[in-house]
């Protein structure tokens, strides 16, 4: 298994953390989910880790069976749809993101 996570470091924009969640859940999530071979699609707000980075307001995960699997995902055309749907996402967003891919055991994600 592998997990392809984007990282946001940084904070919500003041009055702006209601329609950064609903953005989310409402937009982000559901359109994920929809990337070829995901297998599960994981928002991590509360993060609690003594390496956590203070810094870092939240993870959102995808989990691939196999790494041809994230490289199929990231050619489709969800993966610009994406992009579109992220720029609202940054706006609300004071800091930066990026991604990165981990196998399932170099980077476990707790349950919740």
């Amino acid at each position: 298994m592998f997990i392809r996570c984007a990282f946001f470091r940084g904070r919500v924009k003041a009055g702006m953390e209601e329609a950064f969640n609903r953005h989310v859940q409402q937009k982000l999530v559901p359109l994920w989910t929809r990337f070829p071979g995901a297998l599960e699609v994981r928002v991590l707000r509360q993060l609690e880790s003594d390496v956590t980075d203070p810094e870092l307001a939240m993870v959102l995960s995808i989990r691939y069976a196999s790494r041809e699997d994230i490289a199929r995902a990231l050619e489709s055309p969800v993966r610009f749809e994406s992009r579109e749907v992220s720029k609202t996402l940054f706006e609300m967003f004071d800091g930066t993101v990026f991604h990165t891919v981990f196998g399932a055991e170099e980077f476990p994600l707790p349950n919740g």
